[in-house]
């Protein structure tokens, strides 16, 4: 029986996944077989700009929706999470080598950062100081202020993104 053709994993981008097309591709392995198992698109230059101007487009509605519209998707996104981390587990082991058990750890950890997010009402509130200094108030406000990025390490593939 011959091994299956490696998946492809493209970009997802806009609400939807497409292929890449800078023509460059990285191979993925089964950690503990040494087999590939997917190919993973490259992105070009052109690509990280469109996923950035998406993420920049998104902003102002995010920004002006109101605190519990953005509590009620960080909880459904939390759902997501839990509902799927045996899959997510399984992904991570596949992928990185991890024990199931170890995999399944991380995904609880990372849920308990998504559970973070889903006090966003606290976490938003911001500061004020009166009378800091003779004559001088001092306030924080807290808001969304743009596209952020991480390259975050191997050995956590999903609690340090969460």
């Amino acid at each position: 029986m011959s091994d299956p053709s490696p998946t492809a994993i493209g970009h997802f981008i806009d609400g939807k996944v497409s292929p890449g097309s800078s023509a460059r591709t990285g191979p993925v392995f089964n950690p503990a077989t040494g087999a590939q198992t997917s190919v993973v698109d490259l992105a070009s230059a052109d690509e990280v700009d469109t996923a950035v101007a998406s993420a920049t487009a998104a902003l102002p509605e995010w920004r002006s929706s109101p605190l519990a519209r953005r509590t009620d998707i960080f909880f459904r996104f939390r759902a997501l999470l839990d509902s799927h981390r045996d899959d997510l587990a399984r992904l991570i082991t596949a992928e990185h080598g991890k024990v199931h058990s170890d995999a399944l750890g991380e995904v609880a950890r990372g849920i308990e950062n998504a559970e973070f997010a889903c006090g966003i009402p606290a976490a938003l509130k911001g500061d004020f100081t009166e009378q800091a200094a003779t004559g001088v108030d001092v306030y924080s406000i807290r808001q969304p202020v743009g596209v952020m990025a991480g390259i975050t390490p191997f050995n956590f593939p999903v609690m340090v993104p969460l």
